[in-house]
C-alpha cells in the first residue's frame, strides 16, 4: 500500500509511513465490504475468496462498511454509502494537510472503522490525547472494537461531531472524516490559536475539495482549498429534500446547457455555492437532469434537462428564478477570468463562513451561517 501510494501521489512524510506501518489496516475492515475501485464496486468477502479480500485492504481503494444507514446488509453490495474506510490516498493527504505533532490534543470527527483514529494516536504519541466522535452508535460500537484489538484507546464519544466535544478542548488539530457545505463555529470556539482544523469541503456543487483552516488569536479561522477531495457528507449536513411537485411550476427554453453548470470547474461551483446558497444533484436515470435545490426551503427547487436537438428546458417550484441565480453566478466566475481553486479562500466567524477570491477583502456573497 505504501509503495503504491507512493508512486501516486510523490514522497510521504516519514512521520506519516511510520503510522502506516504501525497501525495495520486489516485490523479496522470488515470481513465483507464494497471496495471501490477504478473499475466500480466489488464486493470482498474473506471468507470466499481471502485473496482478494487482501489485496483490496492493502490496495487504495475506499471500502464501504455500511449501506443505508445499517438498513441495507453490506453483502447486498448495493446502497446509499453511509460509512467506509476511507482511501489511503485521500487519508494521507488530509494528515499531511493537518500535520499533527507529538502531544497535540486532537478532536476528531467520524470514527468509521477507527483507523484513523488509530493513525492519529501514533501521530501525536499518546492516545488519551485524541477525542474521536462517531454520529451512527453501531459504527462506533464496531470501531471501539477495532481499537481495541490493535492496542490502541482514543477517548471514543458518541453523537454528532457538528458540537464538537468541549470537554476535550482546547484542541490544536480538528481532523474531519465527513464532508460539510458548512464549517460548524464549534469546531473555531474549541480551538486554542494557532490551531489547524482540515475538512472535506462539499459547496454542493460538481467538485469537493480539501479545506484547511487556522484558527486566530480573535476567534475566527481563515484558510485556503489546497486540493481536492471527496467525502460521504456530514449526516446533519447530508441530502436537500424537495417537496413534491404540485405542479404549479413554471417550465421555460434556457439557452445554456445544463451540464455547463453541472461540470462547471471547481472555483466556479465555489462562486455559485457562495452567490446563491444552492446545492445541486444531477441524474441520468432518464437523460440529463440538474437539479437545483434551496437547503432552506424544499419548495424551491428547480430541474433543468438536457435535450441533444432542441433548446434545453427548467422546470422550477417556487418563489425563487434558481436557474437565473445559478447561470448569472457561473458568468461573474467568467467576467473575472475564471480563477481556479488556489486562488479561493474562507473566512469562518461566529456569524458564518465566507468565501472569498485573492485576499480575504474580496469577499463574495453574505455570510452563510449554519442554517443558510
Amino acid at each position: 500500500m505504501i509503495a503504491a501510494l507512493g508512486e501516486n501521489r510523490g514522497l510521504i512524510s516519514d512521520t506519516i509511513v511510520d503510522a502506516l506501518r504501525a497501525v495495520p489496516r486489516h485490523l479496522f475492515v470488515p470481513p465483507v465490504g464494497v471496495a471501490l475501485t477504478d473499475t466500480g464496486p466489488e464486493l470482498i468477502d474473506q471468507a470466499n475468496d481471502p485473496e482478494a479480500w487482501w489485496t483490496a485492504v492493502y490496495g487504495t481503494a475506499a471500502i464501504v462498511t455500511q449501506l443505508d444507514g445499517g438498513a441495507t446488509d453490506i453483502g447486498d453490495a448495493e446502497g446509499r454509502y453511509t460509512s467506509s474506510n476511507s482511501a489511503p490516498e485521500t487519508v494521507v493527504d488530509l494528515l499531511e494537510l493537518l500535520n499533527p505533532q507529538p502531544q497535540h490534543r486532537t478532536l476528531e470527527v467520524g470514527t468509521g472503522t477507527g483507523w484513523t483514529a488509530a493513525l492519529l494516536s501514533h501521530l501525536v504519541g499518546e492516545a488519551a490525547r485524541v477525542t474521536s466522535i462517531e454520529i451512527d452508535p453501531a459504527i462506533a460500537g464496531q470501531a471501539a472494537k477495532n481499537l481495541a484489538t490493535a492496542g490502541v484507546r482514543p477517548r471514543l464519544i458518541v453523537g454528532d461531531g457538528a458540537a464538537g466535544w468541549a470537554a476535550g478542548a482546547p484542541y490544536d488539530r480538528v481532523h474531519v472524516t465527513c464532508g460539510v457545505h458548512t464549517v460548524p463555529y464549534a469546531w473555531i470556539e474549541q480551538s486554542r490559536p494557532g490551531a489547524v482544523i482540515v475538512a472535506p469541503y462539499s459547496p454542493g456543487f460538481d467538485t469537493d475539495q480539501s479545506l484547511r483552516l487556522v484558527v486566530r488569536p480573535d476567534g475566527t479561522a481563515i484558510g485556503r482549498f489546497p486540493g481536492y477531495t471527496s467525502y460521504m457528507m456530514m449526516r446533519s449536513q447530508g441530502a436537500t429534500p424537495c417537496d413534491p411537485d404540485d405542479g404549479s411550476g413554471k417550465r421555460f427554453a434556457i439557452r445554456v446547457d445544463p451540464r455547463t453548470i453541472a461540470y462547471a470547474p471547481a472555483g466556479a461551483g465555489l462562486v455559485m455555492s457562495a452567490l446563491t446558497g444552492l446545492r445541486t444533484r444531477v441524474s441520468d436515470e432518464a437523460g440529463f437532469v440538474l437539479y437545483l435545490v434551496d437547503p432552506g426551503d424544499a419548495g424551491q427547487w428547480a430541474a433543468a434537462v438536457h435535450r441533444s436537438d432542441t433548446e434545453h428546458m427548467v422546470y422550477e417550484l417556487g418563489d425563487r428564478r434558481l436557474w437565473e441565480e445559478v447561470a448569472d453566478a457561473y458568468f461573474r466566475w467568467v467576467s473575472w477570468g475564471e480563477p481556479g481553486l488556489d486562488r479561493f479562500g474562507m473566512t469562518v466567524t461566529p456569524e458564518g463562513q465566507r468565501l472569498w477570491l485573492d485576499t480575504p477583502e474580496r469577499a463574495i456573497g453574505p455570510c452563510r451561517s449554519a442554517v443558510s
